[in-house]
């Protein structure tokens, strides 16, 4: 008998690389070896386990964050960046054909993906940032809340927006050039760490 566990992990892996909407729940069932309604002993419908699947995806992103932050507490810009360096590999569950499908298809699913977007950039980066401010490693006069929303909020947009940036830059230039250089030309002269060397 299959877990839940095995099923969800299962199911990240075909929503994400396939495509939720295009990933029948018969293919899923075939995939692991089970029938259809093993998969209705844990989810009433797909619709409820697209929506779990993201759930687990972002509560481990959050536990990354969590984990990061206690880790690094006395220097909040290096939490930034190395929440930005963790959160890029994550980008891979969110290619645009994921994300896509998710809003059209999966409003319930969506609005939670949006909901920890906006919690994400609006409390924890925006709350290091003024952490960084209120202890001389940023400038005082950078406006943080216009700051995150112009660079922190939505990053999926920038780097999947037209073109997929990944497709034609590297993961690390990409990192680079989104948050490195631009928490650069917000530190003070006295702040170091090993990403602005």
């Amino acid at each position: 008998m299959i877990t839940k566990a095995e099923l969800l992990k299962c199911s990240i892996e075909m929503f994400t690389e396939i495509g939720s909407k295009h990933v029948t729940l018969d293919e899923l069932a075939n995939e692991l070896g089970i029938s259809k309604k093993t998969i209705y002993t844990f989810y009433k419908n797909k619709h409820d386990l697209v929506t779990a699947s993201l759930e687990c995806i972002l509560g481990d992103f959050k536990k990354d964050i969590n984990t990061i932050i206690s880790e690094n507490s006395n220097d909040p810009v290096l939490s930034v960046i190395l929440i930005y360096e963790k959160g890029f590999g994550y980008l891979k569950y969110f290619k645009p054909s994921f994300l896509f499908g998710l809003e059209k298809y999966y409003p319930k699913a969506s609005a939670k993906f949006y909901d920890f977007i906006e919690d994400f950039s609006s409390n924890v980066v925006f709350r290091l940032l003024r952490q960084a401010q209120e202890n001389g490693s940023v400038k005082k006069n950078i406006n943080l809340e216009l700051l995150v929303k112009i660079y922190f909020f939505r990053m999926d947009n920038i780097v999947f927006k037209g073109n997929d940036l990944f497709d034609i830059y590297s993961k690390e230039d990409i990192f680079k050039y989104l948050i490195v250089y631009n928490l650069k030309g917000i530190i003070t002269d006295g702040y170091t760490n090993p990403y602005f060397e």
